[in-house]
């Protein structure tokens, strides 16, 4: 049976260590957490009412022992056992369809249909990817050897071992499990960390691992920094981790420590070009959904927009009249079951700062700009004449804010993103092929999307990752597979016959 860490929750500025955007970071262990009656490590009751990081550090310890040891059996497995161990891990899944929505709804009050989608039908359908495709994809790839044609030479997928997996905040189950779901297939043990501010989201997945695997095949553990940084202190083979580039840093050097490989899917400020002719009513109407899908708490959302200036009050007119349509009543009000919620105190206070920074140094407040702090409602917002110096062209905005900037070239705006940090996303609203390839050729990003939003994420048989500062390694469908392998080379030198 898993064990679950439960019940770890500390100080809130100290659970930044997962947040993609929270206070600044502080690695130093818990050194107390609360439970009443039982560990929460062993199920035992307690002696005392406080237990020290020794506690959380010695039950991970032992648990990645048992994984250690274990690892070589589940390396051996075959496709049929690793098929098997998924489509019981989906079947899980399934049964657990409305317990999912209800806890995610309680942390994040997302729409309920976007649960569905994102937290229930893409993790079974990403399961579903590797249990179609498993033998194919552990099958030897043969090689023609250049040295002597009448040898042999293969290279094999294997397992790269115990592997850790640190999720985030704003798709807490969906971008868990879909990893999990590949080093699964790959043949791997893993240790998984789900962040503490979806609490009652962990609690489902605890449920959920603890059903399907053994201890020493995958653990799901829950709690704060003090549960990451116990974690991240030991010798893995590999981590993934999903969430902010700066934490992103943190977790790279931890895995350099012990030489381990990572996967590291950050974010970044993902620009959206508008060339000229572009049909300027689509692109509202995309722009609107994709700030209003998660509270535009994704890390592949339109993060700042460049449109021509004869081109702009179009684009303002037609975002304000998606917005109103999707989510406003026609008393004026914002339907609020319809847009997440900013996830926490510390990131509305983020947010509202950004927010402040801009308008004080001179944007126009075009569309929106009410921010509720009673419940941590932005709604969508659009500010036009931003600047370079204004915080929210420096940071990640992570929320449904939309800064627009005129340009006057095609040049402009890719000497623009040129000059700055890699994106993970960026799109291009264009029907002159030549502008596409000169974006393409002139400018980096983790991937693109031409002429809409989202869709290279959402095509499995693409790779998915970011460059540099927005991430490190890909995954999905097969990638995600290769991205939990190593790739052997195995050569075999065939004897001539007496």
């Amino acid at each position: 049976m898993t064990r679950t860490c439960r019940h770890l929750r500390q100080l809130p500025e100290l659970s930044a260590v997962l947040d993609r955007h929270g206070r600044p970071l502080n690695f130093c262990l818990i050194t107390t957490y609360k439970s009443a009656h039982f560990s929460p490590f062993t199920g035992r009751p307690m002696t005392s009412s406080t237990q020290n990081t020794t506690d959380i550090s010695q039950e991970i310890a032992r648990v990645f022992a048992l994984q250690q040891a274990h690892q070589w059996d589940v390396k051996a497995s075959s496709a049929e056992q690793r098929k098997a161990k998924l489509a019981k891990l989906k079947a899980a899944v399934e049964a657990h369809a409305d317990e999912i929505i209800a806890a995610v709804r309680e942390d994040t009050r997302k729409p309920e249909g976007e649960i569905r989608v994102t937290e229930v039908l893409n993790i079974v359908s990403n399961i579903q990817r590797n249990i179609d495709n498993l033998d194919a994809w552990m099958a030897p790839t043969e090689v023609t050897p250049s040295l002597n044609p009448n040898d042999k030479a293969q290279i094999i997928h294997e397992a790269r071992g115990v592997c850790l997996i640190l999720g985030p905040w704003n798709f807490p189950l969906g971008l868990t499990f879909g990893p999990l779901a590949a080093a699964v297939a790959a043949g791997n043990c893993c240790m998984v960390k789900l962040t503490d501010l979806c609490p009652a989201t962990a609690r489902v997945a605890g449920k959920i691992v603890g059903e399907v695997f053994d201890e020493n095949e995958v653990a799901l553990f829950e709690g704060d920094v003090g549960v990451a940084t116990a974690l991240l202190d030991l010798p893995f083979n590999h981590i993934f981790f999903t969430g902010s580039t700066r934490v992103g840093k943190i977790v790279m050097a931890a895995a350099a420590r012990h030489l381990a490989s990572v996967t590291l899917e950050l974010g970044g400020k993902s620009p959206v070009i508008i060339d000229e002719g572009a049909d300027i009513d689509k692109i509202a109407a995309d722009l609107a959904g994709a700030k209003q899908f998660n509270g535009g708490q994704a890390c592949i959302c339109p993060d700042y927009v460049f449109v021509r200036d004869d081109q702009q009050a179009q684009l303002v007119e037609g975002f304000k009249a998606n917005v109103a349509k999707n989510l406003y009543a026609e008393d004026g009000t914002i339907r609020k079951e319809s847009i997440a919620q900013i996830v926490n105190e510390s990131n509305f206070a983020r947010v509202k700062a950004l927010f402040d920074d801009a308008v004080a140094q001179g944007a126009t407040v075009a569309v929106g700009g009410v921010l509720e702090e009673a419940d941590r409602t932005v709604h969508p917002t659009m500010l036009t004449n931003v600047t370079p110096q204004m915080k929210i062209l420096q940071e990640e905005i992570f929320a449904p804010l939309l800064p627009v900037m005129t340009y006057d070239s095609l040049d402009q705006a890719i000497d623009y993103i040129e000059a700055r940090d890699k994106p993970l996303a960026l799109y291009v609203y264009s029907d002159n092929e030549a502008n596409v390839q000169k974006v393409l050729n002139r400018t980096s990003s983790g991937g693109v999307t031409v002429n809409g939003v989202f869709s290279h994420y959402l095509e499995n048989q693409l790779p998915f990752g970011g460059v540099n500062q927005s991430g490190m390694g890909s995954y999905h469908g097969y990638f995600g597979f290769k991205a939990f392998s190593h790739e052997r080379a195995v050569y075999l030198h065939q004897h001539a016959p007496a």
